[in-house]
């Protein structure tokens, strides 16, 4: 079943989805139940989407990459969620993450070193922001950028950093001295197994479990100064605000991938329900079975459209805030309630882990934490309809 409206895409548009589509079902589908079970990183499936070219998506052609932006990237990860979350997971952070954070803020030797190696696939980035007290409230971050000599040194814990044990690189905000709240916030890039840097730990998750997250302790981790992005300075808010925005682009992959597995769920469910027969005849003869398809397609669709509505905006080079909360916000709550339907209309057989449906539910129900819970960014959707943004933070 095709449900996605390619008649509104460009021929080069409809061809990179067909291409990702094809990967999706041919090489990531059959493999997604076995990173999924072994809590392993599908590294197979992230060589195959290194070699077809997706890692480099969205770096600029002069870095080697294809130059997209952040709907070109939405579109490969609605198909790669489709087939396998966790191949989807892999790439998520190398097109909508870290490295369009550099193209904007790096210097031209930061771009020639990371984004080529983004580009070619030899470097995976993680973005770690957060921290054991500041996760709805990121700018509680803990973490601290003390001058040393010519250098830094980072001190702090980072918690849920989805890819950490598998990544090489990260993207790491931290805080000035003696600052809190939105005061004094930066950004520094540091590679895996930096010196003050421990051993990464993981825990088991519900869902997403191909690509674990970790937690990371850095001590007195030494940051040359060429490794700085933004210097946390204190009695800036510059920082902060950027750090609220440079989300966006991720926020529409996360709900992307949100469209990706609920589209999986809803033709797995409509494969099963057109051959499943009781009373003699089909299921899909009853009316209550015909409601419920055409709610979830109904569903389905208007989280594409709000998140195409978003990924094509381009306000100071991210999607525009009200645009990504409102798609997220809807698409990753239509992938639960569409996968929860997808597993009534299978019964007990959606019920088990030899089929795929419960994958999906697990899979989708983290999408609504990751990047902005659903109640915060209804906070935010608040204010900006409003324009009254009413802080959080105890006075």
């Amino acid at each position: 079943m095709t449900v996605q409206p390619l008649d509104e895409l460009t021929d080069a548009q409809r061809d990179l989805v067909e291409r990702a589509r094809t990967i999706a079902q041919n090489d990531l589908r059959p493999r997604a139940a076995e990173w999924d079970r072994r809590q392993e990183f599908p590294e197979d499936s992230f060589q195959i989407l290194r070699r077809a070219g997706f890692t480099g998506l969205t770096v600029p052609v002069e870095y080697g990459g294809q130059g997209l932006g952040v709907f070109e990237a939405c579109l490969v990860l609605e198909e790669l969620a489709a087939g396998c979350m966790a191949s989807a997971m892999s790439i998520q952070m190398q097109v909508n993450g870290p490295p369009r954070v550099i193209s904007r803020l790096g210097t031209e030797a930061h771009k020639k070193k990371y984004l080529t190696e983004v580009a070619d696939g030899s470097t995976r980035f993680s973005i770690a922001m957060t921290e054991p007290q500041a996760g709805s409230d990121g700018t509680a971050l803990a973490t601290t950028l003390s001058e040393d000599g010519d250098g830094f040194r980072l001190n702090g814990t980072k918690c849920h950093i989805t890819g950490a044990a598998s990544a090489h690189a990260f993207l790491v905000f931290c805080r000035a001295a003696e600052t809190t709240g939105p005061d004094g916030i930066g950004a520094v890039l540091v590679h895996a197994g930096v010196e003050g840097l421990g051993p990464i730990e993981t825990e088991e998750k519900m869902g997403g479990r191909g690509v674990a997250e970790g937690i990371m302790h850095f001590e007195n981790a030494p940051v040359r100064a060429d490794q700085v992005l933004m210097k946390p300075v204190k009695g800036s808010k510059e920082g902060a605000a950027f750090l609220v925005r440079q989300f966006n682009p991720e926020r529409c992959g996360n709900a992307a991938m949100s469209v990706g597995v609920a589209r999986a769920a809803l033709e797995d469910a409509i494969a099963y329900v057109k051959q499943r027969e009781q009373f003699g005849r089909s299921i899909l003869e009853f009316q209550c079975i015909q409601w419920k398809i055409a709610d979830m397609a109904t569903e389905l669709d208007s989280a594409r459209l709000l998140l195409w509505r978003a990924a094509r905006t381009d306000i100071d080079g991210f999607p525009g805030m009200k645009e990504t909360l409102m798609a997220k916000l809807f698409a990753n709550e239509m992938a639960v309630r569409v996968c929860n339907e997808a597993i009534q209309l299978l019964g007990h057989k959606g019920y088990l882990t030899r089929y795929p449906m419960e994958r999906y539910f697990r899979d989708a129900r983290g999408l609504g934490i990751g990047g902005g819970t659903t109640e915060i960014l209804r906070n935010m959707i608040s204010g900006e309809v409003t324009g009254v943004r009413i802080s959080q933070r105890r006075r």
